[in-house]
């Protein structure tokens, strides 16, 4: 078992005082958006003596990962776990399949375009379909509205881009006149002009004063995402979106294609060990909207939460249909005394809340909220004590 020292990210959407608050230091006046726990290159977590957990991986594959998960994932950990802070909307986004990030990461390997390029749309060749646990209430909007939902959340609204979107929608209410709404917003030659963002901007928020909103979550997601970009056609396109509120404990699964966006909160966020994100729009860094409109999925669907499943008296599951990753949260009291974590193979941990111990055959650490940890495939027996919340994520 080796305690970890995560990848600390500054990103200017980060919240100046969550993870801070979660750590018990003082904040330091600069964002802290993202604490990263894996071993993808772009945000390594370090060991006590200062290796990468990545050097100590690759040093025994099949003690550390176990046969099955080297055989499955080419020799890799398959997820990255991190603690996730927005204090304001992050990128209008999208995540490519399996399939489209080994193409796009080879396109631009072949294109000779650096790595660390802020141009660069694939980091790496692998899918990133990411679940986030809250541990704090979370907003966020995800997935596409029903057409007929979309147009009556636009309902009534007069200002140019409003009518533009509802009559594309009345004239095609389909996936494909989403697809058209959606196309419109965020693409060069057809997005909004900042006047006409303005005007629909002002218009939401005057139906929000007087209690007029059809769906006062996606009006408030307007008012506050135009703060920050009041000429981003993110901000129209939120009204396509889902709007999605989690109360703490409750998780949401974010597929392949599906265009989201986080707005606020405190959150657990676990992922395949990918860095690849395809951003239209809410953000200062890279935009490339044609290569991010050919990974959208534009069928209309509910947001994907999955419900926790108790494996027993302090251990709910939150399962995700891929291969890559699994979530488990521990919930113990002294009372409890020495709690066995059920789960397998190589894993991480992070302690959500409280103060914990974390065991095995191998060896111990006592961990404080917000630390973590790596749990080999040879170290048996994984087991918790004390008072708090263990997450813990391996392989299905």
């Amino acid at each position: 078992m080796e305690r970890l020292i995560p990848a600390r990210r500054r990103y200017d959407w980060g919240s100046l005082s969550s993870l801070p608050r979660l750590l018990g230091v003082e904040p330091d006046g600069q964002p802290w958006a993202e604490l990263w726990f894996g071993t993808h290159p772009a945000g390594q977590s370090r060991l006590a003596d200062g290796r990468t957990l990545g050097e100590l991986v690759s040093s025994a594959p099949e003690r550390y990962l176990g046969a099955d998960v080297v055989r499955r994932f080419e020799g890799q950990l398959p997820f990255l776990l991190k603690l996730i802070a927005p204090a304001r909307s992050l990128s209008l986004q999208v995540h490519p399949s399996l399939e489209r990030a080994a193409e796009g990461f080879a396109a631009e390997e072949a294109a000779g375009v650096p790595l660390d390029s802020p141009v660069r749309s694939f980091k790496d060749a692998n899918h990133k379909p990411e679940m986030v646990l809250a541990l704090e209430q979370f907003e966020a909007v995800a997935g596409f509205r029903a057409p007929r939902r979309a147009a009556e959340v636009l309902a009534g609204l007069e200002s140019p881009v409003a009518r533009r979107m509802r009559r594309t929608l009345r004239l095609n209410p389909t996936r494909y006149g989403i697809r058209t709404a959606f196309t419109e917003l965020v693409s060069a030659q057809t997005r909004p002009t900042p006047e006409d963002l303005a005007a629909l901007v002002e218009e939401i928020r005057l139906r929000l004063e007087r209690g007029e909103a059809p769906s006062v979550r996606a009006y408030s997601n307007v008012v506050a995402m135009a703060r920050d970009f009041p000429a981003d056609p993110g901000v129209a396109a939120s009204l396509l979106l889902n709007p999605v509120t989690l109360r703490p404990g409750e998780a949401l699964f974010i597929p392949a294609g599906s265009v989201h966006a986080y707005v606020s909160g405190l959150g657990v966020e676990v992922m395949a060990s990918s860095d690849n994100v395809l951003r239209a729009g809410l953000t200062a860094k890279h935009v490339d909207v044609p290569t991010m409109l050919t990974c959208v999925d534009y069928v209309a669907a509910p947001p994907v939460r999955p419900a926790p499943e108790y494996l027993s008296r302090t251990t709910r599951a939150y399962y995700a249909p891929v291969e890559d990753f699994e979530l488990l949260l521990t919930e113990v009291e002294p009372a409890d005394g020495l709690v066995p974590v059920p789960g397998r193979g190589a894993r991480l941990l992070l302690v959500a809340s409280g103060r914990l111990r974390v065991s095995t055959s191998v060896g111990a650490l006592t961990l404080s909220q917000g630390q973590g940890a790596f749990v080999g495939d040879d170290e048996k027996g994984l087991r918790v004590q004390g008072a708090g919340q263990l997450v813990q994520v391996d392989v299905p």
